[in-house]
């Protein structure tokens, strides 16, 4: 799992935070679309490092909610399904937002577990610190513990 003090790198546009034995994925973007593609990949950094990722194989995600804060947790918790039924860690995302529904295409490949070397299972996303906000600067937040 990368460790992050809770602030975000400079490097990056996602990051972790602690939530007492859970662990916080957030991700900043120039839209919504756009932060919920960098919390996959902080949710992908929970598993691995993102980087050891190779992004082979192609799916596609479709989930509805009638909230945007809610549709970030189905898109989370979409991913965690994929993640565990197809044995599989994705590193690269495109997501499309309609209104209530999100679609989006997820590459990666199967785990690996000696390349990847997975620290934990993420089990689900949770509602708790569950956000999506634009900030003042035009930038686009979403943010939510999962549980592990």
């Amino acid at each position: 799992m990368a460790e992050d003090s809770g602030s975000e790198s400079a490097s990056r546009s996602w990051w972790h935070f602690r939530h007492g034995a859970d662990i916080g994925v957030a991700g900043r973007g120039d839209s919504a679309p756009a932060s919920f593609e960098q919390a996959a990949i902080a949710l992908t950094a929970v598993v691995t490092d993102p980087a050891r990722v190779a992004c082979t194989h192609s799916l596609t995600i479709d989930c509805e909610a009638p909230e945007l804060e809610l549709l970030f947790a189905e898109w989370l918790n979409a991913l965690i399904y994929e993640m565990a039924v197809r044995r599989m860690l994705f590193g690269r995302f495109v997501v499309r937002i309609d209104g209530t529904r999100l679609h989006a295409q997820a590459w990666g490949e199967p785990l690996d577990r000696t390349r990847h070397e997975p620290a934990v299972e993420v089990k689900g996303a949770t509602y708790t610190e569950l956000a999506v906000e634009q900030e003042a600067s035009g930038q686009w937040i979403a943010k939510c513990v999962v549980d592990v």
